[in-house]
């Protein structure tokens, strides 16, 4: 009987550590492909012969070296974008203890654009590095305001409360937004320029110039997976173990603010994908961070490269961009974690 148990003691954790080796390279191995496709998919289609000519010979001046610099670029930006959405909504979700975490639905988003129309509106912002000056600012002021007042009351701040709070912060933001459009035609140029998601605006310079925030960011998420599975404990049990609970908690706030500054700021508001990652990741390895944080850097850039790619073949010769493209897969997703008794405890 011993000998059974024991052996049932050393094989659990063996299956659980095969099954997220295999989860780890299948997610990997779906990075890849996506990531070839963003390269040979479009209103043109690419040999992968021809796109490799392409690659080699970017200055040739032919019809294959232009195609294909301007979708390495775009596919460059989704895999940073997607990777920094979707670590951002997996260290949401922890943090808070609110399986409805997201950067969109939590106010950060809203919060973004309205400081980057003020920026515009106020000293005629421009250009990546200048938006994510005032986008970060604009994910701080939201994540601690909702964050705050979520948490008053006996009772915390609870999935319900965050979510509440995070849209009446999000309707409010955006009524700034908006009279702040109003007041002028070049700000509301600019700022249609830049509200749908799309990874066509910005150049590797503006990304080159914004890596050192995306890199704070993910330190500062990735680098805190066991911290935040201590959160999942309660504050007390944490504090127990040995947590600095609010210094932590603030420390991964600043490394949320980052990412979705940084993201913001190079390719727009994109929803949605920092909510469905964390919990397709959950759903395959469990709720350890420690696998579901590196998972979600992986997962979140195929999924975006994906809604990419399907925009593009969507509505020919047009292209539907990203940012849409994720919202027709977002919406359906939220409203089933809404009613799922499983994802939600309301």
């Amino acid at each position: 009987m011993s000998t059974a148990v024991e052996t049932v003691r050393h094989s659990t954790p063996a299956r659980a550590g095969s099954r997220r080796g295999t989860v780890l390279a299948g997610v990997s191995a779906l990075l890849v492909v996506t990531a070839l496709a963003s390269l040979l998919i479009g209103s043109n289609m690419i040999s992968p012969a021809a796109a490799l000519r392409g690659l080699t010979h970017p200055g040739s001046g032919s019809a294959e070296s232009v195609i294909m610099s301007g979708r390495l670029v775009r596919t460059v930006m989704g895999v940073v974008i997607g990777a920094s959405l979707a670590t951002a909504g997996a260290a949401m979700q922890g943090v808070t203890r609110n399986p409805l975490g997201d950067p969109a639905i939590l106010g950060i988003n809203a919060g973004c654009s309205c400081f980057v129309v003020i920026g515009i509106a106020l000293v005629g912002a421009s250009g990546a590095p200048a938006f994510a000056a005032w986008a970060i600012l604009g994910a701080a002021v939201a994540a601690v305001a909702v964050y705050s007042i979520a948490s008053m009351g006996r009772d915390g701040a609870t999935p319900i409360k965050l979510a509440l709070v995070g849209a009446a912060f999000s309707a409010g933001a955006m009524s700034i937004t908006n009279a702040f459009i109003l007041q002028g035609q070049e700000t509301l140029d600019e700022f249609r320029r830049w509200q749908i998601g799309s990874l066509t605006r910005s150049s590797f310079g503006d990304l080159l110039s914004l890596a050192p925030l995306i890199i704070v960011g993910l330190a500062l998420t990735v680098g805190f997976a066991s911290s935040i599975n201590n959160f999942a404990l309660g504050d007390d049990m944490a504090a127990s173990l040995g947590e600095k609970v609010a210094v932590k908690r603030f420390v991964i706030f600043v490394g949320i603010a980052a990412l979705c500054a940084a993201s913001v700021a190079i390719a727009g508001p994109i929803a949605f994908l920092g909510l469905m990652i964390p919990h397709a990741v959950r759903a395959l390895v469990g709720p350890d961070y420690r696998w579901i944080m590196p998972l979600s850097v992986l997962g979140g850039p195929s999924i975006l490269l994906v809604a990419d790619v399907v925009g593009r073949v969507l509505l020919p010769p047009t292209e539907v961009e990203v940012g849409v493209t994720m919202a027709i897969v977002g919406v359906p997703t939220f409203i089933y974690l809404i009613r799922s008794r499983k994802a939600v405890d309301l």
